[in-house]
């Protein structure tokens, strides 16, 4: 009898065991289901903004921009175009339209669009863009607080000067030459667009 109430006892012991376990199997199983519905979830959400960021992003701007077709081929040869895209930033960009490229020597202009030159044509580019979202009030307000005469570091290491022209903004780069702002606070995903009327350009070195 002792051993009957034994072996029932141990029976019941291990029926008892394997359901723990297999209850705790199930659980361990559910919470990695869990687990990788919730990346599966955050990593959807990740490329949803992501694409959402590269649709409104400063290079898409651009390429949205039938006036900034020349500067948006500029930034494919440089190699930028995608900075632009995937880049949080914020960047603070001054983009010369069409007619801008235009007023540039066309022999020099064909000499930076070459492969070889990228490396050039990618200074001449960052002498337009701030590493920092620049609104046009801000620009206005940096203007009068410098007694006219702001300085604006650019993203390759050099400076413009902006100032008022009446009502306008007028970026003078390291050589003298101006470019007068013409639409301002283009808003992007990742900075800022003003339109200018003029390429600026670094003082050679």
């Amino acid at each position: 009898m002792k051993t009957k109430l034994l072996l029932i006892f141990l029976i019941a012991s291990v029926i008892g065991f394997t359901s723990c376990e297999d209850t705790k199997k199930k659980e361990e199983e559910r919470a990695k289901m869990e687990q990788m519905e919730a990346e599966k979830e955050a990593k959807m959400q990740a490329e949803e903004e992501r694409m959402e960021m590269e649709s409104n992003s400063i290079a898409a701007k651009a390429m949205a921009t039938d006036s900034l077709s020349t500067l948006v081929s500029a930034l494919q040869n440089a190699e930028l175009a995608q900075t632009f895209t995937e880049d949080e930033g914020p960047f603070t960009v001054f983009a010369p339209t069409n007619k801008a490229f235009e007023q540039v020597d066309k022999a020099t202009l064909d000499t930076l669009m070459m492969s070889e030159n990228k490396d050039k044509l990618s200074s001449v580019l960052k002498y337009h863009v701030v590493d920092d979202e620049i609104t046009a009030q801000d620009l206005s307000q940096m203007i009068e607080e410098n007694d006219g005469e702001a300085t604006i570091s650019t993203l390759d290491g050099g400076e413009l000067k902006a100032m008022m022209d009446g009502d306008n903004i007028v970026l003078k780069d390291e050589n003298g030459n101006t470019a007068t702002i013409t639409a301002t606070d283009i808003e992007a995903s990742n900075g800022i667009v003003h339109i200018i009327d003029a390429v600026v350009m670094k003082k050679p070195q």
